[in-house]
């Protein structure tokens, strides 16, 4: 983590989320405001998602990726929908990066509350301002450097209310972090009253020899960039593990199968896909 500003895989999934915008017909989802707070324009978007040789446009141009980053998206703020019309009025965005779900809320009585490292919040709040996207009294910033300030500390004192209802989306952080600590965050989120969701994806270990050699070299490639990979997960482990807190309902998707329930088609992936979940308690179970 660059303490001067964003991670760069923030970056990336900001400028995904961006170029499939413009990239993309039809577009699994729409997010008005990605490009705005980054400063580029659907020109720059359309031609950094030709780029194969810059890092980042790599990133970007790997079409497969890119719609993943847009359904996990899609599939959280689908869910944080549905929660609100059940009555839900906390969402907690955990690595909210550049996430834009807080200025396109437009309930005035539903709480977003954005938790990262001070520096991506620093640096995002300078883009807010420097774009002309309000900042709204419903949104929270809640800085958390987890390496010297607990989930629970920074959430308490952002005004967050544990003993009402929530949904905590989780994308692109849970494979950065060892898997006691990804089991000590979701321990914390299965302690909120009830109804309590969390949308989160995950990696798998790798299956074959060949999904091993690039699963590898993808981590080489992060940890290069000071985002190591720590975490992979079985589906069947990752499910036991929320059963046993007390999740009483678990959807788990591939990433091909996320992205064809949206685009009625599928996407190639090297080596084993990733996935994302959403796992509920709805009925309180015995822990």
């Amino acid at each position: 983590m660059d303490n001067g500003g964003p991670s760069r895989t923030a970056l990336i999934t900001a400028y995904a989320r961006a170029c499939h915008q413009v990239a993309d017909r039809p577009r699994i989802f729409t997010d008005p405001l990605a490009a705005r707070l980054l400063g580029v324009t659907a020109a720059e978007l359309a031609e950094l998602a030709t780029l194969t040789t810059d890092r980042l446009g790599a990133a970007v141009s790997d079409r497969p990726r890119r719609l993943f980053f847009a359904a996990r998206a899609r599939f959280a703020e689908d869910a944080a929908t549905a929660a609100i019309a059940a009555g839900v009025r906390q969402v907690v965005i955990l690595g909210a990066g550049l996430d834009t779900f807080a200025y396109r809320n437009p309930l005035p009585d539903l709480r977003v509350f954005e938790v990262d490292h001070p520096a991506t919040q620093t640096w995002k709040r300078e883009r807010l301002a420097t774009s002309g996207i309000d900042f709204p009294e419903t949104s929270t910033f809640v800085p958390v450097d987890f390496e010297t300030q607990s989930l629970a500390a920074g959430l308490e004192s952002a005004g967050f209310k544990r003993t009402d209802p929530a949904v905590f989306v989780w994308l692109g952080v849970v494979f950065y972090l060892t898997p006691d600590a990804a089991h000590a965050t979701l321990d914390y989120i299965a302690g909120q009253a009830e109804p309590v969701e969390v949308i989160v994806d995950y990696l798998q270990p790798a299956a074959t020899d060949e999904d091993r050699a690039h699963q590898r070299a993808r981590a080489e490639r992060l940890a290069g960039a000071g985002e190591p990979v720590f975490s992979y997960f079985t589906p069947g482990d990752i499910a036991a593990q929320l059963r046993a807190l007390g999740f009483t309902s678990v959807e788990d998707h591939s990433a091909p199968d996320l992205i064809a329930g949206y685009l009625h088609g599928s996407a190639g992936f090297e080596g084993e896909p990733p996935r994302a979940l959403r796992a509920s308690r709805i009925l309180r179970a015995n822990r």
